[in-house]
C-alpha cells in the first residue's frame, strides 16, 4: 500500500548491513523513533485512564522484535531483503532481528520520502488489528499480581523481593527493594515510602523487561 517518490529509499530500507556500507541502519534508527511515538500516541488516546506504567507495558507488547518480525512476514518483506552472501546462506531473511529492523527502516524511509502523517497512517494501518485486540482487563491489576500471574502461567518460580535499604526517620522513610525472577538474569530495583510501594515499582520494571525480552525470543 505504499508508493515511493524516491524508490531508492525503499531499496535502502531493504538493504541489510551484510551487503555493504550503504544499508538500512540509519533508516531503522529513524523508523524506530517514529514507531515508538506513533504507538505511544495511539495508546494514550485509546486508553485515557491507563497509568504510565500500563501504557509502557502495552507499548512493549506491541513494539518488540517478535511482533515487528511477525508483521514483516505478513507483508512478505523477507522475500525482498537485500542480504550479503553469508546472511543469504544462513537464512537471514527468516531472522526476527533482520525482519524487524527492515520494517522499521521502511517506516523511516516513508517518513523521509513523504511525511510523518503518511508514515503515521501506514503504521496504524499495519498495527490496526493488534491495537484493536488490546484490553485493560489484565493490565489494570497491580504490578506484583501481574508479575506473579505472568510467571505462574509459565510454571516458573514466584518472584523474589529483597529489601536492599531502609533510610530516613520513622515518619519519612525510603525503602529500596530488588526484584529477581528466573526468566531475567539481572535485577530490577524499586523505591518508595513503604516496602510495598517499593516492591510494586520493582515488579513494574520487571514486567517491562520481561515484555521486551520475551518479545525478542
Amino acid at each position: 500500500g505504499l508508493n515511493f517518490n524516491d524508490p531508492q529509499l525503499f531499496l535502502m530500507a531493504l538493504t541489510h548491513r551484510s551487503s555493504g556500507v550503504k544499508n538500512n541502519e540509519r533508516l531503522e534508527f529513524l523508523g524506530d523513533s517514529v514507531l515508538g511515538f506513533v504507538i505511544a500516541q495511539k495508546l494514550h488516546e485509546k486508553f485515557p485512564k491507563a497509568s504510565e506504567g500500563v501504557l509502557s507495558r502495552l507499548r512493549a507488547g506491541l513494539v518488540n522484535q517478535a511482533s515487528l518480525a511477525e508483521i514483516a512476514r505478513e507483508h512478505h518483506i523477507g522475500d525482498y531483503l537485500i542480504l550479503g552472501s553469508g546472511e543469504l546462506k544462513s537464512g537471514g531473511y527468516r531472522r526476527d532481528s533482520i525482519l524487524s529492523d527492515a520494517l522499521e527502516a521502511i517506516m523511516g524511509a516513508v517518513l523521509k520520502d513523504q511525511s510523518i502523517e503518511v508514515c503515521k497512517d501506514w503504521i496504524l494501518k499495519i498495527f490496526e488489528s493488534r491495537i484493536n485486540q488490546l484490553s485493560l482487563d489484565n493490565w489494570e491489576k497491580d504490578p506484583k499480581t501481574q508479575l506473579q500471574e505472568f510467571l505462574q502461567s509459565r510454571r516458573l518460580d514466584l518472584p523474589e523481593y529483597v529489601l536492599v535499604s531502609q533510610l530516613g526517620l520513622a515518619h519519612s522513610q525510603t525503602f529500596t527493594v530488588e526484584c529477581r525472577v528466573s526468566l531475567f538474569k539481572g535485577v530490577c530495583t524499586g523505591s518508595g515510602a513503604s516496602r510495598k510501594k517499593a516492591e510494586q515499582e520493582a515488579a513494574e520494571k520487571m514486567l517491562e523487561k520481561l515484555s521486551e525480552s520475551q518479545g525478542e525470543k
